[in-house]
């Protein structure tokens, strides 16, 4: 079955680039996800004032790849102990999330987020909500760093690799 969810890792270009490693993602679309204003900019989101996260939509084979292993490899992609941060990028453009289209995924999520918990001794940052609204990012933002591999990253190389290897 096809499914989709939206995270919000950080700048959405090297969130992308780590996502659409997995096997069983079919898709990612770089975006703007629960914000309050229509079809936002970069340069609105940018302002921090339109309320949307860098977003990444994944489109995701279920029966390849089920939502709880989708969601412990987000996990691994992201400092969830930070606020409004993610590497050298700041601002509530890059909080962290998860945004559900299926109900049925939200107890999943919790779960695994009070299990990520576990591991860390102050409160994770990272919001779990139905999606409200989502925005594609402007063409020149949609697989960045596949277009420029040299191209600004939070994240380590070596985490793509893994994510090669991780739905194995």
């Amino acid at each position: 079955m096809t499914k989709e969810i939206y995270l919000a890792g950080g700048c959405f270009w090297g969130t992308q680039h780590y996502l659409r490693q997995i096997r069983g993602v079919l898709s990612t679309t770089t975006g703007y996800a629960n914000g309050h204003t229509d079809r936002p900019s970069y340069e609105e989101v940018y302002t921090d004032t339109t309320g949307y996260a860098e977003t990444v939509q994944v489109v995701y084979d279920d029966a390849v790849l089920n939502t709880e292993r989708l969601i412990e490899l987000y996990f691994k992609a992201i400092d969830p102990t930070s606020l409004n941060r993610q590497g050298n990028d700041r601002g509530t453009r890059y909080r962290t999330g998860i945004y559900l289209v299926h109900p049925e995924d939200e107890v999943v999520a919790k779960r695994l987020l009070a299990e990520e918990q576990t591991k860390y001794p102050i409160p994770l940052q990272v919001e779990i909500e139905m999606l409200h609204n989502f925005y594609p990012a402007e063409e020149y933002h949609q697989d960045y760093l596949q277009k420029h591999p040299d191209g600004y990253c939070h994240l380590p190389i070596e985490l793509f690799a893994y994510a090669k290897e991780a739905n194995r």
